[in-house]
């Protein structure tokens, strides 16, 4: 038997189940504990990796000594599960800065989406990629997200860019069907679902996994999704995400990560907190939650 026969395959880095963390606060401060809790349980429940610093955990509310000690936390508890860390801003200096001080943390990757608020052409989006790729010690995932940034990056600029060695894969929240499709077929970048409400449709088509808030909770059930849809049960697939649809879609009933945390300090995960602007979940929407998420009230 030939040596290439006998080599198991390997999924890629950028595939599977990601979580992308919430961060808990207590008394407004970082509660580092919790979170150090939160990602252990959630290894546990056989997620493929971890994103530290992303939106749901969010990053813009904190500084950034509040970031790096987030990072560190997560890389402890995560015990050698690959942890990727969000980068963004608008001032590419600054944002050089980050890439480079990143060097010396083991993450598997950088996910960085365009500057924000600015909105430059898809030329000067092509140059802020690559100059942050030429500087990365890891690669970058590409965390396309229009109705955050205000930029749309088409998929001629992504095709680009995937021609960069660093450049490897893409947190698609675009809400382009037909720009997913042609990212998957092109096959250079891995493309990961960034809506949760995508991720059946995203797998189905050949998509390499999902970064994903919802999956705080049922986490077993998003695994199972992922794994059958790679064995290409579509029969079953179907089933666990029609179950999985009903909390996905209360977790997005205001804006993320609100709902995730009423969820969690609920369950007595951590405290049920943000930073402002952004507010705690409604009362009405914590009451769905529970019902979805199988928690008596209290």
């Amino acid at each position: 038997m030939s040596a290439t026969a006998t080599t198991p395959s390997r999924q890629p880095l950028f595939s599977g189940l990601w979580i992308a963390l919430v961060t808990p606060f207590k008394d407004g401060a970082v509660d580092y504990p919790a979170l150090a809790a939160l990602t252990t349980r959630l290894r546990a429940q056989g997620v493929s990796g971890f994103v530290a610093c992303g939106s749901t955990g969010e990053a813009a509310a904190l500084d950034k000594a509040e970031q790096l000690q987030v990072l560190e936390t997560v890389l402890q508890a995560a015990q050698g599960l690959p942890v990727v860390m969000g980068v963004s801003g608008y001032h590419q200096g600054q944002v050089l800065e980050q890439v480079q001080a990143l060097a010396r943390y083991p993450v598997a990757g950088l996910l960085v989406s365009a500057p924000h608020y600015i909105r430059p052409s898809q030329e000067g989006l092509l140059h802020w990629f690559r100059t942050l790729a030429d500087a990365s010690a890891v690669p970058l995932l590409v965390y396309d997200i229009p109705y955050r940034t205000g930029a749309t990056l088409s998929t001629e600029t992504l095709q680009a860019l995937a021609a960069h060695p660093r450049i490897q894969a893409i947190k698609d929240c675009g809400g382009n069907p037909a720009k997913t499709q042609a990212l998957i077929a092109d096959g250079r970048l891995q493309v990961l679902a960034g809506e949760d409400a995508q991720i059946f449709h995203t797998l189905a088509l050949g998509g390499a996994g999902a970064i994903s808030a919802s999956a705080h909770w049922q986490t077993p059930r998003f695994v199972e999704l992922m794994a059958l849809l790679r064995a290409g049960d579509l029969g079953e697939a179907r089933r666990v995400w029609q179950a999985l649809l009903p909390w996905i879609e209360v977790c997005f009933a205001e804006p993320n990560p609100a709902p995730l945390k009423a969820v969690l300090a609920h369950a007595g995960e951590m405290n049920n907190e943000l930073r402002a602007p952004m507010m705690a979940a409604s009362e009405a929407l914590g009451q769905r939650l529970q019902a979805q998420a199988g928690l008596s009230p209290r």
